[in-house]
């Protein structure tokens, strides 16, 4: 095969075109880095497709998202990015829409709620490319040793359970970590567990609401003000800080994803997961979350990008990749198989939460700010001298303005 030339992506004699991906790497070593998976997929698919090659980059999730802006900024953009944003390059129209580049039936496929998140104005530009859900985990032996013997249901019960589990000596009873890795995460899960949330409407931002206040002001009187989160502040608390407490049996309960339940595994923690507690029950919508698959236009590539997308979606590459990073399939048909097949049984509550999950409004340009903003003060919200409504209120005027900006 005659080697590509550089910079153009176009073979001299042969016609053959070369894709460029930029990807994120989801592996926790060398051994299971994403680049294995996305090599031994460009190879099995570059057989069946002779006159395209796949050239793949992975970049860690600290770097992949500002590589890619830096690739478009300098007018360099790849044909793909499996990024964690959409929205802004959408707003400037360098993406093709996903009705563009993907074959009807494997856009149809995409888990709906998934789809619509998607979405900027009613039409899909951001492709799901991993999702998943967040459950309560519990620390089984703490339980036990607190005489706890089934886990919480309500926020009451929560709080007790923290109460028991603060009187055995439990460093963190609950871990809460509002800090600035993924405090709009935690804050979300919490939200929606009082009835709240990040938006009511299509357009506006409801940050402030009534059901949000009472949420954070239950937080701040009840869990925190009590003593009940542990030694370490809720605003200085990182997300990896608190899944390292629990994989060192610290922590009684906590939010966590699926890598969690390895990592405890691998620690020897015994632990259980239920829904996210509510007011009156078990919370009745959960936080989703993804990653996203873009496709731009700049290189004008859409048929090759297209024959190659509709490869990465096919049922058997979505469960590969969701089973090898303990993810949830973004396809319908991925989801059924994952939801009856005995080997992705514990990946099943998190599955199950799918379908009634909430994701982050990602397809709004303001999200960006609005979630910085999120994570630089929603601590404050829980401290001793802290008000919620006025930490909500700020947060608020903050998305109000960016939204503003974004759709002015």
């Amino acid at each position: 095969m005659t080697a590509v030339l550089a910079g153009c992506g176009v073979t001299g004699d042969s016609g053959d075109v070369t894709l460029r991906l930029v990807a994120a790497d989801y592996g926790d070593s060398s051994a299971n880095s994403s680049k294995k998976y996305w090599d031994a997929l460009v190879e099995e698919f570059e057989k069946d497709h002779p006159g395209i090659k796949v050239e793949v980059t992975v970049h860690s999730w600290n770097d992949v998202d500002r590589e890619v802006k830096e690739m478009v900024d300098d007018g360099e953009a790849p044909d793909m990015a499996q990024i964690g944003s959409y929205a802004d390059y959408a707003a400037d129209d360098l993406l093709y829409k996903a009705g563009d580049v993907l074959s009807i039936p494997v856009q149809a496929d995409f888990v709906s709620q998934l789809a619509d998140a998607g979405e900027v104005r009613g039409v899909q530009y951001g492709m799901p490319f991993a999702s998943s859900t967040r459950l309560l985990f519990y620390n089984k032996t703490l339980f036990e040793k607190a005489g706890i013997t089934t886990p919480p249901t309500t926020w009451d019960e929560l709080a007790e359970d923290a109460e028991a589990l603060e009187e055995e000596g439990v460093d963190y009873p609950y871990a809460l970590p509002l800090g600035s890795e993924e405090a709009q995460a935690e804050t979300m899960q919490w939200l929606l567990s009082g009835g709240g949330g990040y938006t009511a409407t299509a357009t506006g931002y409801s940050i402030d609401s009534t059901e949000n206040v009472e949420t954070f002001t239950w937080l701040k009187n009840e869990l925190v003000g009590e003593g009940l989160t542990g030694p370490v502040a809720p605003g200085k608390l990182n997300r990896a800080d608190a899944f390292e407490a629990f994989t060192a049996g610290k922590v009684g309960m906590l939010n966590g994803h699926p890598s969690l339940m390895k990592a405890a595994e691998k620690k020897g923690v015994k632990f259980g997961m239920v829904a996210m507690p509510g007011v009156d029950g078990p919370s009745k919508v959960s936080l989703g979350v993804a990653d996203w698959m873009t496709a731009f236009k700049q290189n004008g590539h859409a048929e090759q990008i297209g024959e190659f997308l509709d490869f990465v979606y096919s049922e058997e590459n979505v469960l590969s990749f969701s089973r090898e990073y303990d993810l949830l399939p973004v396809t319908t048909s991925a989801s059924q198989v994952m939801s009856t097949a005995s080997e992705d049984a514990d990946l099943k509550p998190f599955l199950d939460q799918l379908p009634s999950s909430e994701l982050y409004p990602v397809g709004r340009t303001s999200w960006a700010t609005v979630s910085a903003d999120i994570k630089k003060r929603i601590g404050q919200a829980v401290t001793a001298d802290g008000s919620p409504a006025g930490v909500l209120g700020q947060i608020e005027a903050t998305a109000t303005t960016a939204e503003s900006g974004a759709t002015g």
